[in-house]
C-alpha cells in the first residue's frame, strides 16, 4: 500500500491571500519508518532532553513566536524548515511529492479546498496506475490518503466519498481508499513533513519566495521528462515558467 500524506496551507477564505495549497508526499508503508527516523533526530537536536515534544510546523516556525521556535534565530528557524525539507529530498528515490497550489482569484465561485483534493486524487491515482503498469505485478497497489486532523475534515471525507463513486471530472479513483484517514500532526513525523511541503509551495506561489520550495523540487512526482506531482490551478499568468505550468506548455 500506498500512504499520500496532506496538509494545507493558506486559508481558503482569507482574501489577503491569493493561494490556497494542499500538499504533501506519497510513501510506500515500508518506507516511513525513515521518514520518522530523521525528523526524530533532528528533534533531538532541538530538544535533546523531550524531542517528542517539537513539532515541525513551518509557518509556527518560521514566526518564531511559540516554543521552542521563540528562542532560537531567525537564520537558525529557517534553516530548521529547509532541515525538515532535506528528508525528502534525502529520501527522493522513495518519496513521491504531490501539490495542487490553486489561485483563488481565478476561481471565485469554487471551493479551492475541494479543488485541489480533487486534483491530487486523480494525481495520486494516476501514480498508482503507472506503479502497476512498470512493476508488471499482478496486483494493484492500493493508496491511502492521511490528512492532518486539523485541516477541513467534514468536507474532505465527503468529497473522497463522492469522488470514489462518482469519480472526478477525469475519470474514477479505482485504487484509492473511499475515506481519508485523519491522524494528529503532534503525533505524526510523516504529516510534519506535508505540512512543510505544502508551506514551502505556499510561499513559492504566494510570497515568490523559491528558498524552500527548490529544495523539494526535484522530488515531485515525474515521468518521462514531465512534472506529473505539481499542480499551478490558475488562468491568469500564462508566462508562469514553474514546473506545472511549463509541463503543461510541452503538451501530451
Amino acid at each position: 500500500m500506498y500512504l499520500l500524506y496532506l496538509d494545507d496551507s493558506g486559508s481558503p477564505k482569507n482574501a489577503n491571500e491569493r493561494h490556497f495549497v494542499l500538499g504533501g508526499f506519497c510513501i510506500h508503508e515500508q518506507g516511513s519508518y525513515w521518514v520518522n527516523k530523521h525528523l526524530d533526530e533532528l528533534a533531538e537536536q532541538i530538544d535533546p532532553d523531550h524531542p517528542q515534544h517539537v513539532e515541525f510546523h513551518a509557518s509556527e516556525i518560521f514566526r518564531g513566536k511559540t516554543d521552542p521556535w521563540q528562542k532560537i534565530t531567525k537564520d537558525r528557524r529557517r534553516e530548521y524548515i529547509k532541515d525538515v525539507l532535506r528528508v525528502a529530498s534525502r529520501e527522493s528515490k522513495n518519496i513521491s511529492v504531490f501539490a495542487c497550489a490553486v489561485y483563488k482569484p481565478s476561481f471565485p465561485n469554487d471551493d479551492p479546498v475541494k479543488l485541489a483534493f480533487e486534483d491530487i486524487c486523480q494525481r495520486f491515482q494516476y501514480f498508482l496506475n503507472r506503479i502497476y503498469r512498470e512493476s508488471k505485478q499482478k496486483e494493484r497497489h492500493q493508496g491511502l490518503i492521511v490528512l492532518d486532523k486539523s485541516s477541513h475534515e467534514t468536507s474532505l471525507q465527503s468529497l473522497a466519498t463522492h469522488f470514489r463513486s462518482k469519480g472526478t471530472r477525469w475519470g474514477h479513483l479505482n485504487n484509492i481508499h473511499e475515506v481519508p484517514l485523519f491522524v494528529d500532526s503532534e503525533a505524526s513525523r510523516s504529516i510534519q513533513l506535508a505540512d512543510h511541503i505544502a508551506y514551502s509551495v505556499f510561499r513559492r506561489y504566494e510570497a515568490g519566495d523559491i528558498n524552500y520550495f527548490n529544495i523539494i523540487q526535484g522530488c515531485f512526482d515525474s515521468a518521462d521528462g514531465k512534472v506529473h506531482g505539481l499542480a499551478h490551478k490558475q488562468y491568469a499568468f500564462p508566462e508562469c515558467t514553474c514546473p506545472s505550468c511549463l509541463t503543461l506548455k510541452k503538451g501530451p
